[in-house]
């Protein structure tokens, strides 16, 4: 019987569920089967590119890592991380400053040696980068290698003119069959949020929607993470975590490293309820501050018997559409589970129109007309949160979690 090193599985625990970094690791990645399938089918049609959007924390980044390791053969695939301060000529410069070339000159005289000198492709680009200096730069590479470029993050951009530059990028390399490229990944609703200018450049691209993963692929994260260090969960535990993980693979990472923890201070190699519980306290102690505060501006009330704990905690439990919007009448079910009490609409109407204003930390945003209102989440990490302090207050028990689709 071989003697378990608790502090040493405590260590590699962190190495296995990232909440703080996305998962570079082609064995610790789950699922993401058809979006992996859509990029194959961008890369393998000449003139096809492609636009990956979903909601922050369902796993864009992680896909990013990976990718390369999905593609038959040797590719290039650089990968960029936009920022707010970006232009698109520093885009261009940051996808090929990885990239060099070897250039032969031959000696003077017969038996003179032959001259070679490496120089990085970004270096060779003029001070203003163009859509057709891109094309003719791809055009070349596409003759000596086969080239995916990431640009991730691209919501990030400040600048408008750089999403019109794209798609005048994309449209080029479209019609001029360039074999190379481009995959655009960012936090939207839809590709329009991301890519503006030609609408005829849609033709040319491979929509990939993210949405959250199912109980199968967190399921998947779960046993893979656990048994890459040697520890399992029990059946409970498992259940608890792929719930309370909302499809959000980062709270999946959050939640299992802590709960994983908690059993590693006891001195067991198998979680169990009482570890998430643990995991669940940690993990909200260690929450972004903005979400922190969004929640008790929220619901802070000094009306005695207010039930704006228990109206925010329904809204992050009532059914949504593939958006993320509910409506006020899908808060009613979760509410009267909570509460005990048949609460009618106009009973917490305010309490929805409150959460969409700054006073109350903007928590919820609202859209449409009287009678038409839709609500939804201002940040998807929002509901987790505020399901787990829940959970953690006693306004929900394990019973009503296993009860309700959450």
């Amino acid at each position: 019987m071989s003697i378990v090193n608790y502090e040493e599985l405590s260590f590699k625990i962190g190495s296995v569920f990232t909440p703080g970094s996305p998962v570079n690791e082609k064995d610790l990645f789950a699922g993401r089967i058809d979006q992996i399938r859509s990029v194959h089918d961008a890369v393998s049609q000449q003139g096809y590119h492609a636009v990956l959007y979903g909601e922050r924390g369902v796993g864009k980044t992680s896909l990013a890592n990976i990718i390369k390791m999905t593609l038959p053969g040797d590719w290039i695939v650089p990968r960029v991380n936009c920022d707010g301060t970006d232009t698109f000529s520093t885009l261009w410069r940051k996808a090929l400053r990885d990239i060099s070339f070897t250039e032969e000159r031959p000696g003077i005289g017969f038996n003179s040696e032959v001259h070679r000198s490496v120089s990085v492709l970004a270096d060779t680009l003029p001070p203003e980068v163009t859509p057709d200096v891109v094309r003719a730069v791809l055009q070349n590479l596409s003759r000596h290698a086969k080239m995916l470029i990431v640009f991730d993050e691209f919501d990030r951009l400040n600048d408008p003119q750089i999403s019109v530059l794209m798609a005048d990028t994309l449209k080029s390399l479209s019609d001029f069959s360039v074999p190379a490229t481009i995959l655009l990944i960012g936090v939207a609703d839809s590709v329009d949020d991301l890519v503006a200018g030609h609408q005829s450049v849609e033709r040319a691209l491979i929509q990939i929607p993210m949405p959250r993963m199912s109980t199968k692929e967190i399921n998947q994260i779960l046993k893979t993470g656990f048994q890459r260090i040697g520890m399992n969960l029990d059946d409970n535990a498992l259940d608890e975590l792929t719930t309370l993980s909302q499809g959000l693979p980062y709270i999946t990472h959050l939640l299992s490293l802590h709960s994983g923890k908690a059993a590693l201070e006891r001195k067991s190699i198998q979680v169990s309820s009482t570890d998430v519980e643990r995991g669940i306290a940690e993990a909200l102690s260690r929450w972004q501050q903005t979400t922190t505060k969004a929640y008790y501006d929220a619901v802070q009330s000094s009306q005695p018997g207010n039930i704006y704990k228990q109206v925010l905690l329904a809204c992050a439990l009532a059914d949504t559409d593939d958006m993320g919007f509910f409506s006020a009448a899908a808060v009613r079910m979760p509410l009267r589970a909570l509460t005990g009490k048949d609460y009618d609409i106009p009973n917490f109407a305010q309490h929805l129109k409150n959460f969409s204003e700054e006073s109350r930390g903007g928590i919820i945003s609202r859209t449409g007309e009287k009678r038409r209102i839709r609500y939804r989440f201002t940040s998807p990490l929002h509901r987790p949160f505020i399901i787990m302090k829940g959970f953690q207050d006693d306004l929900l028990t394990r019973q009503q979690m296993k009860q309700m689709s959450i």
